[in-house]
Order: structure tokens, then sequence, then C-alpha cells
């Protein structure tokens, strides 16, 4: 395993990484952006009434912002066996080791989960059907509106806003009046 460990956070992750990081960093992946692109089937929905949840879709004209995680030394392989028993739950993501640009310049190798387009998860939805969508939808985690506004939350208390994402919470928000 390559040291350090570093894990690239844009959804969730950012706001439960599921491990005390030894270091973390604002950061941003060019060539992907962030997107409800992925049905969930247990977390966020179920088999029966899918929700969506983040993932990064393939985007040469994109930069998906988001955090790195330093792992410690010497928890590297077990939170990276968590890591992996949470995100490839179902096979929807690839992990991936990507090039993430941190803000202070620094170019490092991070562990990112991306969407496996071929995946029968994978979904590109208009936007007004994904509000529709996360409104409604609950799974084994809780609401799938709860999981967008605590992504949007934790995105700009680290300086991170996403239009889009804050575009698409207003609507659930609304959708869910």
């Amino acid at each position: 395993m390559t040291r350090p460990l570093w894990i690239f956070g844009y959804g969730s992750l950012i706001w439960d990484p599921g491990f005390a990081p030894a270091e973390t960093r604002r950061a941003r992946l060019p060539g992907w952006r962030r997107s409800f692109c992925m049905r969930s089937i247990c977390f966020r929905g179920t088999p029966e009434a899918p929700g969506l949840v983040l993932a990064l879709d393939h985007d040469p004209a994109a930069e998906c912002s988001g955090l790195v995680f330093r792992v410690h030394d010497d928890e590297a392989e077990p939170v990276l066996r968590e890591l992996r028993a949470r995100e490839l739950v179902t096979n929807a993501y690839l992990e991936r080791r990507l090039p993430v640009l941190c803000e202070d310049g620094e170019t490092v190798a991070a562990i990112t989960y991306v969407i496996d387009p071929e995946g029968p998860q994978y979904c590109a939805l208009p936007d007004e059907e994904q509000a529709r969508i996360i409104a409604g939808a609950t799974g084994s985690r809780g609401p799938n509106r709860d999981y967008l506004w605590n992504t949007a939350l934790h995105l700009r208390g680290h300086g991170l806003s996403d239009p889009w994402l804050e575009t698409l919470s207003g609507r659930v928000e609304e959708l869910c009046r």
C-alpha cells in the first residue's frame, strides 16, 4: 500500500469520513464533477424506490471541490478496508487513485470513488426529477434529503459552496414543505 494514504471526499465523506484523519485539506479534482448520478438502493433508498447519492462523473471540462484526508499510517489498512466495505457495497463505484490538487499547491494521489457509467445504478436525470426523488426517498441511513442537505451544509462550512448543489437543496426544501 502506498503511504501516506489520502482519501478524497466530495459527498458524505466530507461530513462522515468514518475515521479520524491525521490531516484534512481543501482540494479539487480536475476532470470530474459531483453529480447525483447513482441510484441508492440501500442507504438512501430501497430497491423498490431508489434514492440518489452523489458520485463523481467524468467530465473533462469540470472540476470537483472537496476535502482530502490523510490517514494515520498505522491505521491505513483498517481504514481502507472499512471504506471499501462502505463505498463498494453494491459495486456502483470504482475505486481509483487520482491526482488531487490541494489548495496549498501540492498534488497528492488520493483514493477516490467514481461512478461506473456502465453499471446498473448509473443514471443521468434532469435536475427536477433528481429533486423529486431526493425529496421522497428514504433508506437504511435515513431520508435522502438529509444526505443532500448535510453535504451542502458541510461544503459551505469548509468554504466549498457548490452553486448547483445549493439550487438543488433549495428545490428539495420547497418540495418537502
